[in-house]
């Protein structure tokens, strides 16, 4: 059974990896490609192709818009492509539906896509598409994307007075006996806090729990590190390298799109 595709970014170097992966599966045609949201528009209804890898952030319009603007009776089946948007991943953990997320790994791009592929030849196309539509919905609701963002600001008793840390600026919080230390770039500071009340105040997008002892900020993930003995940790932009736990890798690497 042939696919039918359509490469949907307004890079130049996306489209050209992903038509370059693509190749590598004979049951996968690419019917064509497009720069804009726009264009995108008109192909897909004028080819209608099965499956479509579908750029979120365009110049243009989202790829949200674009979907929303099609007039098509059956709408193809869609892998988002995406740089790290945080109430767009949000929504995609909460609808559980599949992404990509820049930059991705090619064992990750084929494992959407056999997925995809599965999902096409089984006809089980209804779910995903029940999917779809919460998650469109979703995205057009700016109030549902307001929620459950966190604190803004995290107050720290300095002395005789509070100090307020705007939580973008924290890298990452250590455990540290009784008290919790916030580290940013330009201070240390001590909370007398446990992390598992942290966690639940701060942004669940931006930050995660990767060992009993450790909150990182996403923001200032740099890279995730396999050491020599089968161990994984995460290198902050600072050379700073945490362990990550084994009881918290599957959430970690749900929010990363692994």
């Amino acid at each position: 059974m042939k696919i039918t595709s359509l490469l949907i970014d307004d890079e130049i170097l996306a489209r050209k990896r992903l038509h370059n992966l693509l190749n590598e599966v004979p049951e996968i045609t690419i019917l064509g490609e497009c720069s804009s949201g726009k264009e995108a528009i008109q192909m897909i209804t004028q080819l209608q192709p099965q499956l479509i890898f579908l750029d979120i952030q365009m110049k243009d319009m989202t790829g949200f818009d674009v979907l929303n603007a099609l007039k098509i009776k059956a709408k193809p089946l869609v892998i988002f492509v995406t740089a790290y948007d945080k109430y767009a991943i949000k929504g995609f953990d909460y609808f559980a539906f599949d992404y990509l997320l820049k930059p991705f790994r090619d064992e990750r791009f084929f494992k959407s896509l056999r997925k995809a592929c599965d999902h096409l030849k089984n006809n089980k196309t209804t779910e995903l598409e029940t999917k779809l539509d919460g998650l469109l919905n979703y995205m057009q609701n700016p109030e549902t994307q307001k929620q459950d963002t966190g604190i803004q600001k995290l107050p720290i008793k300095l002395g005789n007075k509070v100090h307020f840390i705007n939580t973008k600026y924290i890298k990452y919080i250590e455990a540290s006996g009784y008290y919790a230390e916030i580290h940013t770039d330009e201070k240390q500071y001590l909370l007398r806090e446990p992390l598992s009340n942290l966690i639940v105040k701060l942004n669940k997008i931006e930050f995660a729990r990767i060992h009993r002892s450790t909150i990182i900020n996403l923001e200032y993930l740099q890279e995730l590190v396999h050491s020599n003995y089968n161990e994984l940790d995460v290198k902050m932009k600072d050379g700073k390298l945490f362990r990550i736990s084994k009881s918290y890798k599957k959430e970690l690497f749900t929010k990363l799109g692994l």
